[in-house]
């Protein structure tokens, strides 16, 4: 296969990360996917750093036997840990949620003061406002961890009086703090956008990290010459560690499209092949 024509690699702990393969098809519609949601241990966010860096990089090597040129990682959580190891170990472009997450936020902002919601360990690790004060010392940034966020997504509970009552328990004090953008910093969160919105209220603007990632996806495809021209009718493969009945009944309600097949990996049987 053609080096352009080869697949782009995304994975996520779950189902949060097709909010960034939707993206990817929209901007990129030329472009094959596979795509592994690591069901059988989301979600990361509660884990310890090292695990974290550890399934990020199995997760990767899985990918990597698809021949993927390049590799998305769909998990704020897994991009706030596990990319300079990634980065060090792999040699291929690898694009996390962080970056262009922060930028698009600063671009935004008019007033300076900005929200930041994600998993545990993405808020532990302060992965966006180290980011944003890169951009700017004078930004004003203030965190909150939404853990059960993930879990609602999950279960596909988009618009459950439950979903609003636990959003509004989150939130309800960024909003009195008066924060004018809200970084959304876990690809799950985008699927539960019009609750948060309705809580923050229609004047903050809302930042979905992996549309800003999409772009970033874009610009590094095009700058290494390996955005896919071809006319062929392009593939979308998506494998997960666990329950893909249930994955494929969400994906095609978040992706707004069929998914033809999603195939199960144990992830433990592979890894033993692969060594023995």
């Amino acid at each position: 296969m053609e080096t352009a024509q080869k697949p782009i690699g995304i994975f996520d702990s779950g189902i949060g990360g097709l909010t960034v393969v939707k993206k990817i098809i929209e901007y990129l519609p030329n472009e094959n996917i596979v795509y592994f949601g690591d069901t059988a241990r989301v979600p990361y966010g509660s884990k310890s750093n090292d695990t974290i860096i550890e399934y990020s990089i199995q997760d990767t090597e899985f990918l990597l036997t698809h021949d993927v040129k390049a590799i998305v990682v769909a998990c704020n959580t897994a991009s706030s840990m596990a990319i300079p190891a990634l980065k060090e170990k792999f040699n291929l472009p690898i694009i996390s949620m962080i970056e262009p997450g922060s930028q698009k936020a600063a671009e935004k902002t008019k007033s300076g003061k900005i929200g930041v919601i994600g998993t545990r360990s993405t808020i532990s690790n302060k992965a966006y406002s180290k980011q944003l004060k890169l951009i700017n010392r004078e930004f004003e940034i203030l965190e909150r961890a939404c853990p059960l966020f993930v879990p609602l997504a999950e279960e596909g509970w988009i618009d459950h009086p439950a979903t609003f009552q636990i959003a509004s328990e989150y939130l309800t004090e960024l909003k009195y703090e008066g924060v004018d953008t809200l970084i959304l910093g876990c690809t799950h969160y985008p699927i539960l956008r019009k609750t948060i919105q309705k809580v923050m209220g229609e004047s903050v603007q809302l930042i979905d990290s992996g549309v800003a990632a999409a772009y970033n996806v874009q610009e590094i495809l095009i700058r290494k010459n390996l955005l896919n021209t071809s006319d062929s009718s392009p593939f979308r493969k998506f494998y997960v560690s666990d329950i893909p009945s249930q994955f494929k009944n969400l994906a095609e309600l978040f992706l707004g499209m069929p998914v033809e097949k999603v195939t199960k990996v144990d992830l433990e049987e592979f890894f033993k092949k692969r060594q023995g």
